[in-house]
């Protein structure tokens, strides 16, 4: 009779260990799935390059950001096409940045959208320099192709990769 009793103990104690890794887990994927569920139905595809203000040789770009922040290139943030800036939100100067979810290369990255440029043809989005080296580790790639990006609503979002 004990050894029952110590068994159904030991029994309940494994399925309770087991039910909190389950429901961690779940809690983990709460806002990988929060902002895949933000981001549904919204999405622009095209090409993605990068852009830093301050390497020698650039000319697109300068100090400042369209949202009044200093370009930092060790931020998660890009720059959308001008034509696109309705979409996500009119990013403004003095305005809070806008937020986006950046899927590219088998990668999902979540970045804000502090900035805008007349980019060049077939681009809808320029990276910064920490947000491209996600995608291109080596920055030998120049433009990364097929690039989707998609608004997400609010200003609660936390940057960088998901996934």
């Amino acid at each position: 009779m004990l050894f029952r009793s110590s068994a159904a103990i030991c029994g309940a104690l494994v399925t309770l260990a087991v039910s909190v890794t389950v429901a961690r887990g779940e809690m983990r994927g709460s806002h990988s799935s929060a902002v895949v569920d933000a981001a549904s139905g919204n999405a622009v595809v095209g090409a993605a390059s990068m852009y830093n203000p301050f390497k020698p040789g650039k000319e697109e770009g300068g100090p400042s950001t369209a949202s009044g922040e200093r370009y930092d290139p060790s931020d998660w943030a890009a720059a959308i096409k001008t034509s696109l800036r309705r979409k996500f939100g009119g990013v403004q100067f003095g305005e809070r940045p806008k937020y986006a979810l950046v899927e590219a290369v088998g990668k999902k990255v979540v970045v804000k959208i502090n900035d805008v440029g007349p980019l060049r043809p077939g681009r809808i989005i320029d990276f910064n320099e920490r947000t491209m080296r996600h995608f291109d580790p080596s920055l030998e790639r120049g433009v990364i192709k097929d690039v989707k990006v998609s608004p997400l609503a609010g200003d609660n979002w936390t940057l960088g990769p998901m996934g």
